[in-house]
């Protein structure tokens, strides 16, 4: 239960006493607000904030968790992955992902203009079609093929990614989302401990404990064959299976980028990478 203490406390030193409306006296020893100053702000005593703190959240109601959200400003994600944390699900013996359903895979191989891929658990590569293997290199990939290993422990990510302080900062915030949803999973845990180990950015920004779920955005890329792509993302859930997530890249029409992935089309194959197991 370490974990909710570490994240409030992550979120409470973001937050000013002027922020917050209250007077700044004394010395503080930490920045942001004081256990007391959210448990008065919230309208609980200082000792069941502390024991909230401290991880022991039997009992906790829904009321008190969303005053406590209310005065550390916590974003819709944010809330839910506090939620997680006090409320953890039972997690059942690991299992393998689920493998990528065959419509799925042939709607990929159809999508032949624009670059799209699938991720599962802890960001881990499942399928991608030609297009986006083209920009991505994504069959090409040594190490595993996970996001996050790929953006900390291969040196090409940071010429990759033009803007890789960002990417490296949202990556860590999925993982933080994945790991409040699925608590106890080993093989995150490994993947976390071995990137913690190696990097000392992901260790800095795991430290943080953004949260962030994975929607749209802007992915500035550098490709070593047609140059300089910018591209906005899309993220779209899949209902049927809850695991998997379709992402995909779009050019604005009529951009540089937009002829440079159609040149990227011209020398694609067509099939897709097999399933990541």
């Amino acid at each position: 239960m370490q974990e909710i203490g570490e994240f409030l406390r992550s979120r409470r030193a973001k937050i000013s006493p002027a922020e917050a409306g209250l007077p700044d006296y004394g010395r503080r020893r930490v920045p942001g607000l004081r256990r007391e100053e959210i448990a008065q702000l919230a309208g609980v005593s200082v000792d069941y904030y502390t024991r909230l703190e401290q991880g022991r959240s039997a009992g906790v109601s829904d009321a008190v968790l969303d005053a406590i959200a209310r005065v550390l400003r916590l974003d819709p994600t944010e809330r839910d992955h506090l939620r997680n944390l006090v409320r953890p699900t039972k997690q059942a013996a690991p299992v393998k992902s689920a493998k990528l359903r065959p419509e799925l895979r042939r709607m990929l191989e159809l999508m032949e203009s624009v670059p799209a891929f699938v991720l599962g658990r802890r960001m881990d590569l499942v399928a991608w079609n030609a297009l986006a293997d083209a920009v991505a290199g994504f069959s090409d990939m040594t190490g595993p093929r996970n996001v996050a290993y790929q953006t900390f422990l291969e040196p090409r990510a940071r010429t990759f990614y033009r803007d890789w302080p960002a990417v490296a900062e949202e990556t860590v915030a999925y993982l933080r989302r994945d790991a409040g949803l699925h608590p106890g999973d080993p093989q995150l845990a490994a993947l976390v401990g071995k990137l913690s180990l190696r990097d000392p950015v992901f260790r800095e920004l795991w430290a943080a404990h953004a949260v962030r779920e994975k929607t749209h955005g802007r992915k500035l890329l550098r490709h070593t064959v047609v140059g300089d792509l910018d591209l906005a993302y899309e993220t779209f859930a899949l209902p049927g299976d809850p695991d998997h997530l379709l992402v995909t890249y779009i050019a604005e029409a009529g951009s540089p980028t937009e002829e440079r992935l159609r040149l990227l089309g011209s020398w694609a194959a067509t099939p897709v990478e097999p399933t990541v197991s």
